[in-house]
């Protein structure tokens, strides 16, 4: 959690050095550095005592020197008085995604507007068409970007409430009163967004667990201290509810605290027409405890069904394969026998192949690809065919020295009518060839259709990553004819990626089941950056299972040779 409030710091110095038009080279070293903090998953306090801090990629001497202030008091003097030299509120414009530095400043000096409600309110009245350059559309872009803004309020990414319950269970998981701990809510089922975390505790000492839970480090503010429920709001601004329960109804109380809302009616419904009734407090028949309460497969079981799956819980149809004994088995994170989308340092990664190369192989996959950018995406240091030979002839060294399989693949740029950036000849060479937009988001339903349909007729192009465009609390996903393409997809055996980036989760459940449904093979990719984010292949597999898909349905649990043989 330290990790990435010093990382929010460093991303609005750079903000701030671009507003006030400073040296590019040192406002892109704050944003790498900040990248960097926000994927490191140990804590940077144990780093900082070790002497480690400038192991971190990105971290040079001065910025390690920040982050040892911040560990120490708790703020960056220098930062404090870099903010003193812009406007107060400033900063909070720059959160609206398509609120640049240079529109930010130009709001301010043209208009006075320093908060998102005072521009809202200029949006909604048509008065930044004033501005050079503006027109409706502008107002519009923004309008809707606030909109996301006020979601990312609400809820909060499932990667983000995923670190900050893990922290919280492993710090109370040493407590030597707890006997059984779980976190449950919509993080146990695994959803793409997340409003607050909840973790059940059972303990025969609650008062005891209360008081230490309170004192966490990680707490900002406690907003309610009872004998068996607290809630604290975090440094980073997470609401966290603690429940502590007898361990003889531990079983019913995660259950009924995992939900969603819609299942537990539906088992209640169940437990009623056999005569029983159940509550967070077990199972209960003319008023007697029958022994159901302790875990939930023993719940399940005296309602006449097999377990079901956390992630199945949404009323979509698990009640009525469970009775019918057709639950799905779904797909693990063991199955996974390899990342098709990641990035180097040819492009955008932060790491060199070989290391990323080496972190897989820990995982104890069988092969990845890297899929560094095409030519034409410049910003992400898209790849010129120079580039491209020095990258086929280190993978071919790779390929001699290490364990695991390294493929020759690209992300290829999708132009606003569908087109690649790579000639068929340049695109015949590569192992795995992935289609991506990345502009044009805003095109019509049908002309985002035409792309799409149009990169699954490439035969040289495999598979289609983050299909819909969305990134959460930047831009909502375009819109797309879902029957067109994923006939179009199955037709040409093109793979669609549900891509394991937290912010991303695309597809997403509902497209990934519809997908399945339509005989489309899917792949589970992290799109990774960054060694850490190899890690982010569970957000996947965890969106897989709340599509219902198995392990026959994701084409990279299969091995090498028979990935070879089903790509197109």
């Amino acid at each position: 959690m330290l990790n990435k409030q010093i990382a929010e710091i460093f991303r609005k110095t750079a903000q701030i050095l671009e507003i006030k038009g400073d040296n590019p080279f040192k406002i892109r070293a704050y944003q790498r550095a900040a990248d960097s903090l926000e994927n490191v998953n140990e804590d940077l306090e144990d780093i900082e005592r070790q002497g480690r801090l400038c192991q971190i990629p990105g971290i040079g001497h001065d910025l390690a020197q920040m982050i040892s202030e911040f560990i120490g008091y708790g703020a960056i003097k220098s930062y404090d008085e870099l903010k003193q030299t812009i406007p107060e509120g400033l900063l909070e414009l720059l959160s609206i995604p398509g609120v640049g530095p240079k529109t930010a400043k130009l709001l301010y000096d043209q208009l006075k507007i320093s908060d998102i409600q005072t521009l809202e309110k200029y949006a909604k009245e048509g008065r930044l068409q004033a501005l050079p350059g503006f027109k409706v559309k502008h107002e519009e872009n923004i309008l809707r970007g606030i909109e996301l803004v006020k979601k990312g309020m609400e809820r909060m990414d499932l990667g983000t409430a995923y670190r900050s319950a893990q922290k919280f269970v492993g710090i109370l998981n040493k407590h030597p009163a707890v006997k059984r701990i779980e976190a449950g809510g919509s993080l146990r089922r695994m959803k793409e967004t997340v409003r607050d975390i909840d973790i059940l505790v059972a303990s025969n000492k609650p008062r005891e667990i209360m008081d230490d839970f309170v004192k966490i480090k990680e707490v900002k503010s406690v907003l309610g201290q009872g004998p068996t429920k607290s809630s604290v709001v975090t440094k980073e601004g997470v609401q966290v509810d603690l429940r502590v329960v007898d361990e003889k109804s531990f079983g019913s109380a995660l259950m009924y605290f995992t939900g969603s809302k819609a299942h537990n009616i539906r088992l209640r419904q169940v437990a009623i027409k056999k005569g029983l009734k159940l509550s967070e407090y077990g199972v209960f028949k003319k008023e007697k405890n029958i022994a159901a309460g302790f875990s939930e497969k023993e719940i399940y079981r005296l309602l006449g069904m097999p377990y079901i799956e956390p992630e199945l819980r949404e009323d979509s149809g698990e009640i009525e394969a469970a009775a019918k004994q057709k639950l799905p088995d779904l797909i693990k994170l063991e199955d996974i026998k390899g990342d098709l989308h990641m990035h180097s340092t040819y492009s955008d990664g932060n790491y060199s192949m070989e290391d990323m190369a080496l972190a897989a192989e820990k995982k104890g996959y069988e092969y990845i690809a890297f899929t560094d950018h095409s030519i034409s995406l410049k910003v992400a240091n898209g790849l010129d065919l120079h580039a491209l030979a020095k990258k086929r002839a280190e993978i071919e060294k790779l390929n001699k020295e290490l364990k695991i399989k390294i493929l020759f693949g690209t992300e290829v740029e999708l132009d606003a009518d569908g087109k690649t950036d790579y000639s068929d000849k340049v695109l015949s060479e590569f192992d795995i060839v992935i289609g991506a937009i990345h502009s044009g988001f805003r095109q019509s339903k049908q002309r985002v259709t035409k792309r799409l349909i149009k990169a699954c007729l490439n035969r040289h192009i495999d598979m289609i990553a983050h299909p819909t465009g969305r990134l959460w609390t930047v831009r909502e996903a375009y819109e797309v004819d879902f029957t067109a393409f994923f006939k179009a997809a199955g037709d040409t055996g093109t793979f669609l990626e549900i891509s394991s980036f937290p912010t991303r989760l695309d597809l997403n459940d509902v497209n990934a089941r519809r997908a399945k449904e339509a005989g489309v093979g899917l792949a589970i990719s992290t799109d990774s950056h960054h060694i850490e984010q190899l890690d982010y292949v569970k957000f996947g597999v965890a969106t897989a299972r709340r599509a219902w898909l198995t392990k026959k349905d994701v084409v990279n649990t299969l091995s090498l040779k028979e990935l070879m043989k089903v790509k197109k």
